[in-house]
């Protein structure tokens, strides 16, 4: 059977400085909030050609509530101003005082929050922790926590600079405490993961073009492997919480790679995707599924079975989010359980401006700083058609119909992403159907 994709905006907000990183919270808890990250380069201001720049940021909490009320499903909880944030991360275990948000910031400091609940506040809000500079005169770039399992007897972070180092902290009684730092690449160190299933294993990559493996168990000056099959920076990692040994990376030589850990030589598979890789997510229950930030070419969520699977081929592209104006960096899956609309409920506020194609591309003008509205008209790859023409079903380049999940009938999803000049948090739905079985409708 064939699949239908399709891709529909629920919202969008200003975030008023350049948005990079977002992320879902992965404690079940906490499946409604999203938090987001800003960064603004500040201008030297004239007569201060010597002065440092200025990089200052915002981390906004939000909530998301289901569909079918006439309210947005966003609602801002906080926003705290602070130091540029280049990267951050929702440790995948809870803490006693409640799931902890950790902030890579400009200021070379890894911070940490913790999410309370208090009605004396009003609700659910971020609390500082504690925080921890990796190293003088640099920028924290990226951050991983080692509990991409949900095991909660391991809490460590790793991080990387502007330095190209990397650092591997633990957190116990609410404090970090550096464990190693150790300089791992000529340049930027771009991004630093953990393997999942080895938390002894950490990944970086570097402007310098290398990925690279380390051992925490030895030297870890020393690296395990040191890969050059990418051909420009690699930005991007994550490692499989579902698969053994699996690894994805991402580069500005606009290639996604999936590799076995066992043998660093040559990827299992590798996708041009037009666009440098600025991060990837695999999805939380669906082992094939693979959420790729392309910067300068949208955001698109990749079907990896057949690489995964020993194919060889690229990965499928089966969706893409193209309803932003700028480079796509920050973007993430949530974990919340899907309602169906009601075939009747009341129509979101429409944006004040229209919609206009341009490039081929579904293009938005905006002039509310918070803006809900329906994309209906959109193909499989998320791209404007006429109304009244029919997407066509995804499959694979061998005729075998693709779905997250073979036995479901049908599948939503809930992501965020963020884009980074035109300042905008979106959060959107992906829906997979039966290509027999019509979407419901979102209108009368």
């Amino acid at each position: 059977m064939a699949w239908k994709s399709k891709t529909r905006n629920l919202q969008v907000v200003d975030t008023e400085l350049s948005a990079d990183t977002v992320e879902w919270c992965p404690v079940p808890s906490g499946h409604d909030i999203l938090a987001c990250g800003t960064y603004q380069l500040q201008k030297t201001k004239i007569g201060e050609d010597d002065a440092p720049p200025s990089r200052t940021g915002r981390l906004y909490l939000f909530e998301f509530r289901q569909e079918g009320s006439v309210r947005p499903p966003l609602t801002q909880l906080q926003h705290i101003n602070t130091a540029a944030i280049l990267d951050l991360k929702w440790c995948h275990v809870p803490f006693p005082e409640g799931p902890v948000l950790g902030v890579a910031a400009a200021t070379g400091e890894l911070q940490l929050h913790t999410l309370s609940d208090s009605q004396q506040e009003g609700g659910r809000r971020l609390h500082p922790l504690c925080s921890v500079e990796v190293g003088a005169e640099r920028l924290a770039l990226s951050l991983d926590w080692s509990t991409g399992r949900m095991d909660s007897s391991d809490v460590r972070l790793v991080a990387s600079d502007s330095a190209g180092c990397i650092s591997v902290l633990s957190l116990a009684e609410g404090s970090l405490a550096t464990l190693s730092h150790w300089k791992a690449h000529d340049f930027e160190a771009w991004i630093s993961a953990f393997s999942y299933w080895d938390t002894q294993m950490v990944y970086s990559g570097g402007d310098d073009c290398k990925l690279r493996g380390w051992d925490l168990r030895a030297a870890p000056s020393c690296p395990t492997f040191t890969s050059k099959r990418h051909s420009m920076g690699v930005c991007s990692i994550h490692s499989s919480p579902h698969r053994e040994h699996i690894l994805a990376t991402g580069s500005y030589d606009e290639q996604v790679l999936l590799w076995d850990g066992r043998n660093m030589r040559q990827p299992l598979s590798e996708t041009p995707v037009g666009g440098g890789v600025w991060r990837l997510k695999w999805h939380p229950t669906d082992p094939h599924l693979l959420l790729a930030a392309c910067m300068h070419n949208d955001f698109h969520i990749l079907h990896c079975q057949q690489g995964l699977e020993g194919g060889g081929g690229a990965s499928r592209v089966v969706a893409s989010y193209t309803l932003h104006n700028s480079l796509a960096y920050g973007a993430d899956w949530s974990q919340l359980a899907l309602e169906e609309p009601a075939p009747c409920s009341p129509v979101a506020a429409e944006p004040k401006e229209s919609l206009a194609e341009s490039g081929g591309h579904l293009r938005i003008q905006y002039e509310s700083p918070t803006t809900s509205f329906d994309t209906s008209l959109e193909d499989d790859s998320g791209r404007y058609i006429p109304e009244g023409i029919a997407a066509p079903p995804v499959t694979t380049t061998a005729g075998t119909a693709l779905h997250p999940n073979a036995d479901a009938q049908s599948a939503s999803y809930v992501l965020a992403s963020c884009s980074f000049y035109d300042h905008m948090l979106h959060v959107w739905r992906w829906d997979w159907t039966p290509d027999h079985t019509a979407l419901k409708p979102d209108r009368c």
